[in-house]
């Protein structure tokens, strides 16, 4: 029986790692994957362990995590490779046959953990890609992320503002022109369920339905997800209705952010329904609307104007978002 082992930050894991991984399950017979981390890198390293422990379940290959404060690179610490190979010998198979990588450093470190070096990729021409290329733009190399980590890199767009400005038809006509999903507006079902009515302990219910709804969306994402509504949009309707908004609720809001905010104007007219309120208020509710975003400084662009003028503003924006560091907005 031979034994393997694959060493990797996989910050975030993508087909390159996968294609690392799957090469070395089928050259040895039992492999160990070490996901190894440290407490300040970009991507959290419990998140990257279970995100490996997800791509493997089943395959018979152990996944294990090392997060000890351990040098990076060997001009770092003097004992560099002796600082390794007590941190690895106790993860891995004795005696370890292999080391599989498709960086150089895996000649050196198969010797010192007593193993032979199996080089994969070295070139990159197999997959050619890397965990620095997708952290600068997700986006652009979206292609060669794996659909575990898919959720973690999408951008989330919120079509955010004043009751009927079209919000919910906004959100599933930029779905469908970006080929993706989006997420409706939670308060809306539950309210429809009791008949229009609303009391104050229903504020977090609806804070926590809409935050769950889009964190279950988000892995059928393309890209982008578009979001109807917000739980900040939910802080500034529970001050409206009732004068205040459970503690849980607005730090729940000032947690959740997304990339771009469209911000529906009132220049459109009203359609009654049982879900709305305020329909002579609806100014005054915009203002309120725009002075949250700019204290929690979101990014956000106004949409106003025929339907069609605001759709093609918001792909505008969208595009402009998918191709461009995310900002913030002045206000």
């Amino acid at each position: 029986m031979t034994t393997g082992m694959v060493l990797g930050k996989f910050m975030p894991p993508h087909l390159g790692h996968r294609y690392l991984v799957d090469f070395a399950r089928h050259y040895c017979d039992n492999l160990t994957v070490v996901v190894g981390t440290l407490a300040a890198e970009p991507i959290p390293g419990q998140l990257r362990y279970r995100w490996i422990c997800e791509l493997f379940a089943g395959s018979g290959v152990e996944v294990v995590h090392l997060d000890r404060e351990l040098p990076q690179e060997p001009a770092e610490h003097p004992d560099f490779w002796d600082l390794w190979q007590q941190a690895l010998l106790p993860l891995v198979p004795s005696p370890l046959d292999y080391v599989f990588a498709s960086e150089d450093y895996g000649w050196k470190l198969a010797e010192v953990l007593g193993a032979r070096f199996v080089p994969v990729d070295i070139s990159r021409s197999v997959l050619p890609v890397s965990a620095t290329l997708i952290r600068n733009d997700p986006i652009k190399h979206w292609d060669y992320l794996l659909p575990c980590t898919r959720s973690h890199f999408v951008r989330r767009v919120c079509v955010f503002g004043p009751e009927s400005t079209g919000k919910s038809t906004l959100a599933r006509d930029l779905a469908d022109h970006f080929r993706t999903v989006h997420v409706p507006e939670y308060a809306r079902t539950l309210i429809e369920t009791q008949d229009g009515r609303i009391e104050l302990e229903d504020i977090a219910r609806i804070a926590q339905g809409q935050s769950s709804s889009e964190d279950a969306l988000a892995a059928a994402a393309n890209k982008v997800l578009f979001c109807d509504t917000d739980v900040l949009l939910t802080t500034i309707w529970s001050q409206w209705l009732f004068g205040e908004c459970p503690a849980e609720v607005t730090e729940l809001a000032r947690r959740r952010d997304h990339d771009l905010y469209l911000l529906t104007d009132v220049d459109v007219p009203w359609v009654d329904d049982v879900a709305r309120y305020f329909p002579e208020q609806r100014r005054s509710f915009f203002d309120s609307c725009e002075a949250a975003l700019c204290r929690s400084q979101r990014r956000y662009v106004v949409l106003r104007g025929t339907w069609e003028e605001r759709f093609r503003v918001a792909v505008d924006e969208v595009d402009r978002l998918l191709a461009s560091p995310i900002g913030i907005a002045s206000c």
